[in-house]
């Protein structure tokens, strides 16, 4: 760990800034040490307050949602770690279109409230298991629909000038497949607004939402931890079909296994650790390469190693 770190005790009081917090619970691998120092801001007014102080403290900040495509040291993270899933809350209106929502909101919980307004888009999104912040950040996408096609802007706040949130179009994000610019630059996010297509039956629309996550749910290993799609598709081909066709389903690092449903997801048996799932990453790469000749890249984010 780093340093000691000293926050003062009015913004431990005002924030509910807590040492020493386990993280393997606010991850869907369920694993990773502790953070340095962990809070779960209820509003916007609070996590101004404690990106302030990170920033103007020098303390290393972290930022994580739903915990899905992350995975934490078994070391911890040195710093302030920010949980941002109490962040919740949406409106929209079916008959212009748009729907905005707050970085916290579950984005499958979003997609559910699109088609009960009759707002088609968003079906892809249902079985996707994260924020609607993680999901513009990482481009977030499935079922042949990505976030980049619906997100219209976001509201950021810059942790260098507290207190002076600002909007980015989505044609400043520099949107590629899984990939934006916000996870080069320091921006957190604060809220998003999504063009939808309206008037449409909400029946029809929900029934397609189920159907995407019937799909999902069928072919993934929902049962078990884990963070989702592993590695990204080297277009054409998907990385899953490499991994599966090379045997490797099942293939174990301690309580890290690919998983026998699916060959692109690693799933926590249930003791695995960071340092496992880790190597076994590795060793599906280092397999993929010798035989195909090409790497396989992680979508997942790697924090503390």
């Amino acid at each position: 760990m780093a340093p000691s770190i000293s926050p003062p005790l009015s913004l431990r009081e005002a924030t509910g800034l807590r040492p020493a917090v386990g993280l393997r619970e606010y991850t869907t691998w369920k694993v990773g040490g502790p953070a340095q120092w962990f809070a779960e801001p209820a509003g916007a007014e609070e996590l101004d307050t404690l990106l302030g102080w990170s920033h103007q403290a020098g303390v290393p900040l972290h930022c994580i949602g739903a915990g899905s495509n992350l995975l934490i040291a078994d070391a911890g993270l040195e710093g302030l770690c920010l949980c941002l899933r109490r962040l919740q809350g949406s409106r929209l209106d079916p008959l212009e279109g748009w729907v905005e929502a707050e970085a916290g909101e579950p984005i499958p919980t979003l997609a559910r409230k699109a088609a009960r307004a009759g707002l088609s888009g968003l079906e892809w999104a249902v079985g996707i298991p994260g924020t609607v912040g993680g999901a513009a950040v990482m481009n977030a996408g499935a079922q042949g629909g990505c976030t980049a096609e619906w997100l219209e802007s976001l509201v950021v706040m810059d942790p260098a000038r507290p207190g002076a949130p600002f909007t980015l179009m989505a044609s400043e994000l520099d949107f590629g497949y899984r990939q934006s610019r916000l996870q080069q630059e320091s921006l957190v996010v604060l809220s998003a607004r999504f063009r939808l297509s309206a008037g449409h039956d909400p029946a029809a629309v929900s029934a397609r939402t189920s159907a995407n996550l019937h799909s999902r749910t069928s072919t993934q290993p929902y049962q078990q931890p884990s963070c989702g799609s592993v590695f990204r598709n080297p277009e054409p081909r998907k990385a899953g079909r490499l991994i599966e066709e090379l045997g490797l389903k099942g293939l174990s690092i301690g309580g890290a296994q690919v998983s026998p449903v699916h060959a692109n997801f690693i799933v926590n048996t249930g003791d695995a650790s960071a340092h496992d799932i880790d190597a076994l990453i590795t060793e599906v790469q280092r397999r993929v390469e010798i035989a195909h000749g090409l790497r396989l890249h992680p979508e997942v984010k790697r924090l503390g190693f």
